[in-house]
Order: C-alpha cells, then sequence, then structure tokens
C-alpha cells in the first residue's frame, strides 16, 4: 500500500508570505533589511537556513537567537493570517477513509507545526507520522527527514509519494527514492520542473486525482 508524506508550508497552508514578513521583521532588528525574493532560495529548507542565509546575504552571520525572534513575531500573526489551500480538508478526509497512511514531514521547528495545524484545524491524530526539523541534523534537499518519515511508518522509501511544493523540497523526496509530486504554490511550473518531480499538479484538487491514480495503480 502507498503511503503519502506531506509537506506543510506551500502544501496544506499558505503560509509563505507569513513567515516571509516574520523574518523580515525579525532581521530588521539585526539592521538587516532584507526583502521577499531573498528568500525564495532558501524555501523548504528550514528556518535555520530561510532566516541564516538571508542574514549572511548581507554580510551577519547567524545567530540562532535570530530564528527565536524571527518564531515569536510569527507565533503572533498566523493565527489572523493563515490559509488553508483549497481541497485540503478533503483530501485528508478522503486519504483517511481510504486507510492510506499519511506522514508529515516538515523541515520547520516543531513549535511552528503544531501553530499552523491549529490555526488551520487540521487534527494531528490524522498523520501517523510527524517529523519536524529538529529532529533531523540535515535538513532539505538532503533527504534524511523523508527517510525518517518512511522508517517510522514502517514503509519502504519506494512505497511512498512525497507531496511537495519547494525545489529543495523535490530534490530531497528524490534523494530519498521517493515518488514527488509537486504543487504549484511557492515556485513557478518551470522552477519545479527543473527538479524532476515525478508529477507537477496546479493545485490540491489535481493533487488528489493524481494520488487516487496512483492508489488505484497500486
Amino acid at each position: 500500500m502507498l503511503a503519502v508524506i506531506f509537506d506543510m508550508d506551500g502544501v496544506l497552508v499558505d503560509t509563505e508570505p507569513v513567515i516571509c514578513e516574520a523574518a523580515i521583521l525579525g532581521l530588521k532588528e539585526y539592521g538587516v533589511t532584507a526583502v521577499p525574493d531573498d528568500f525564495k532560495p532558501f524555501v523548504g529548507a528550514g528556518e535555520d537556513r530561510f532566516i541564516g542565509g538571508v542574514a549572511e546575504k548581507y554580510g551577519l552571520a547567524y545567530k540562532p537567537e535570530m530564528k527565536r525572534r524571527v518564531y515569536e513575531i510569527y507565533l503572533e500573526i498566523v493565527k489572523d493570517r493563515i490559509k488553508v489551500f483549497d481541497g485540503v480538508h478533503g483530501l485528508l478526509k478522503l486519504l483517511k477513509e481510504k486507510e492510506i497512511p499519511m506522514a508529515l514531514a516538515s523541515s520547520a521547528d516543531r513549535i511552528k507545526v503544531d501553530a499552523n495545524l491549529k490555526s488551520a484545524q487540521i487534527p494531528m491524530e490524522l498523520f501517523k507520522v510527524i517529523i519536524s526539523g529538529e529532529n533531523v541534523e540535515h535538513k532539505k534537499p538532503a533527504p534524511d527527514i523523508f527517510l525518517k518519515a518512511a522508517q517510522a511508518m514502517g514503509k519502504n522509501p519506494i512505497s511512498c509519494v512525497v507531496i511537495e511544493d519547494a525545489v529543495n523540497g523535490i530534490a530531497a523526496a528524490k534523494a530519498a527514492g521517493m515518488k514527488c509530486i509537486a504543487v504549484v504554490s511557492s515556485f513557478s511550473r518551470e522552477q519545479l520542473l527543473g527538479a524532476n518531480p515525478d508529477y507537477i499538479c496546479s493545485d490540491i484538487p489535481d493533487v488528489q486525482r493524481k494520488l487516487i491514480e496512483l492508489i488505484n495503480k497500486d
């Protein structure tokens, strides 16, 4: 039986603008005047790189306290700003009804994962496994987070399908030996194609159609 591993930000919830805003505000306190495009290369790689990569671009050494400050800002604003992508609740319900094992594998810290799921009214119990950035040493594009999710579910990587929105995440899924469905949200179709996902979908209902096709073939 196939298992489905979801990324979180940019797949289940549209929080990239929120974490970007929080990072800009947080880094400003350290003298960095960042713009949204600065963060693009680091999307999906975890907040240490998301924040640290931009800090370093502007000549400032990254300190963990920067992430703590950004998360403080993020947690203050996310509950009022979070957007669940259309079709997410229906897809999760359908997979649950079909008894398809699901995992959540996010490079974000667990505090952000929990805040997002709560704000989006997505029950944690839907997922057999939740893996966050603290659970692995090497973040995406390394395959570690997806391999850990598969292991925790007792699944062979080749029987797992990853749903990703970011170039770094697609690279991680492919390095893990898993199928990858890329959804167009954070990056353009052309950018996603460059990472060689198995399939590209325009939105979550499109992802659902592809997953059902794969499940029926399994």
